[in-house]
């Protein structure tokens, strides 16, 4: 058997042939990450075998980089395993010359597959990677809009920061609707009052009305905002807000699509108190089949929070800088 260890990188990867004695029998040698990249390493592997079955391909899982080039093996027919770099880095300490080179570290993947002493990383079927993606993809969306909403208070702040008292939730439906056609003091002072007041009964479906637009005129009066800044962050605030109406429609999409595809796992989390849609999802997603650990604490390495002991000599910490 013959080891090809393969250093994963954005454009290009690097690649070395080991034996199953360990010596070097195609030395270090660039390929792209495209068709052309692939055909240039079969050429290489030809030359010491045309049969892919006598190789074992390994990998570091670095980003997502080499899902790429692993199902392009798989599907060939080839074995290939996907490591954890934190593997691969403790066999790097283990040779004298310590350097850090695209060469070395293929060298390094390879032999990490002759020895074997290794975890794969598992590959998720199709339907746990798309809820994977969607999951992530979900929680930047929250990011997104959280960030959108700090902006809009910020700006808020500086021209009317007495409107935050006007309404429980500043991004409440009535609240919006009002920012969005009178985003700063001097628009909601050319208003008049029946107007805003029509306006606020329509919008709130009846719960405000003109008390609250009395109200709302009186503050942007005597607002101490900074007029200068009154167009520029209209027209700022407006942006943002648009910004705010559609990642939130984006979030409702992706719930759906979320609740759509768990029940294609099966699981019971949902059971639980506590425990929604969104969160299964993203338990399952992250996690993956949990068969795979046979032990409570394995599932919480794969995590990252299993407690650890630091020791040395008749010294032994009484607290975890990770804790």
């Amino acid at each position: 058997m013959n080891f090809v260890g393969i250093d994963i990188a954005k454009r290009s990867h690097e690649a070395t042939v080991l034996g199953s004695n360990g010596k070097v029998l195609v030395k270090p040698f660039k390929l792209e990450n495209s068709f052309k990249g692939f055909g240039k390493l079969l050429e290489k592997l030809n030359s010491v075998s045309p049969n892919l079955v006598d190789f074992k391909f390994g990998m570091e899982a670095t980003g997502h980089y080499w899902l790429n080039l692993y199902c392009k093996l798989v599907d060939s027919g080839a074995t290939a395993y996907v490591v954890n770099p934190v593997q691969s880095d403790a066999l790097r300490g283990l040779y004298i010359r310590q350097t850090k080179t695209d060469s070395k570290d293929s060298f390094i993947v390879a032999d990490l597959i002759r020895i074997g002493h290794y975890a794969e990383t598992t590959l998720a079927d199709h339907d746990l990677i798309a809820l994977r993606e969607l999951t992530r993809q979900r929680f930047y969306l929250v990011d997104c809009i959280s960030a959108a909403k700090r902006k809009v208070i910020s700006l808020i702040d500086k021209v009317f920061h007495e409107y935050e008292t006007l309404f429980s939730d500043m991004f409440g439906s009535t609240s919006l609707k009002l920012l969005e056609k009178y985003p700063t003091p001097d628009l909601l002072i050319k208003v008049p009052t029946t107007k805003l007041a029509n306006f606020l009964k329509e919008t709130s479906r009846g719960r405000f009305g003109k008390d609250k637009a009395t109200q709302i005129k009186d503050l942007a009066k005597n607002t101490f905002g900074t007029f200068l800044l009154f167009d520029s962050s209209a027209f700022a605030i407006k942006q943002f807000l648009e910004q705010v109406s559609l990642l939130e429609r984006q979030l409702e999409e992706i719930n759906s699509f979320i609740a759509e595809l768990l029940p294609k796992f099966n699981s019971s989390l949902t059971t639980i108190d506590g425990i929604g849609t969104t969160l299964a999802a993203t338990v399952i997603a992250e996690i993956g089949d949990v068969n795979r650990f046979d032990k409570p604490e394995k599932s919480a390495a794969f995590a990252g929070i299993d407690p650890s002991v630091s020791q040395s000599g008749e010294f032994t910490a009484s607290k975890s800088p990770y804790v």
